[in-house]
């Protein structure tokens, strides 16, 4: 986190492989105009969040690892502080090369949105 205490807490991150792998197995998916989701619940009381963007979409570091701050800004100034958690994975799709904060929050914000609706429409176990 950052000094100012602004960051992204690691907790609220998915880091490991292991933790990718399992959400492309089993996590529900949901497409933006500059990202791909894969979200699951994930027993916690916060959501985390993971970041994948290829070469093949951003060839150079620089342009990826802007992507992946935009994202991981966007994701803190709009995950929700109550509720159940999730699990979401978001995938870089090559509109997202040169977007803005605001259109980063605008899709994520759809996306997460849509995650809640569809974790609240499913039939409880």
């Amino acid at each position: 986190m950052r000094p100012g205490g602004q960051g992204l807490p690691r907790e609220a991150r998915i880091r490991k492989r292991a933790q990718f792998l399992r959400m492309s197995r089993a996590a529900r998916r949901l497409r933006g105009r500059l990202f791909l989701y894969q979200w699951m619940p994930n027993g916690l009381p916060y959501w985390r969040l993971g970041v994948t963007v290829t070469k093949r979409v951003a060839a150079r570091a620089v342009e990826r690892n802007r992507l992946k701050r935009l994202v991981r800004e966007a994701f803190r100034l709009s995950r929700p502080q109550e509720g159940p958690g999730v699990d979401l994975v978001v995938i870089a799709l090559p509109a997202a090369v040169g977007a803005t904060l605001a259109a980063v929050r605008e899709d994520l914000g759809r996306a997460m949105q849509e995650a809640q609706r569809q974790m609240e429409a499913a039939p409880r176990a």
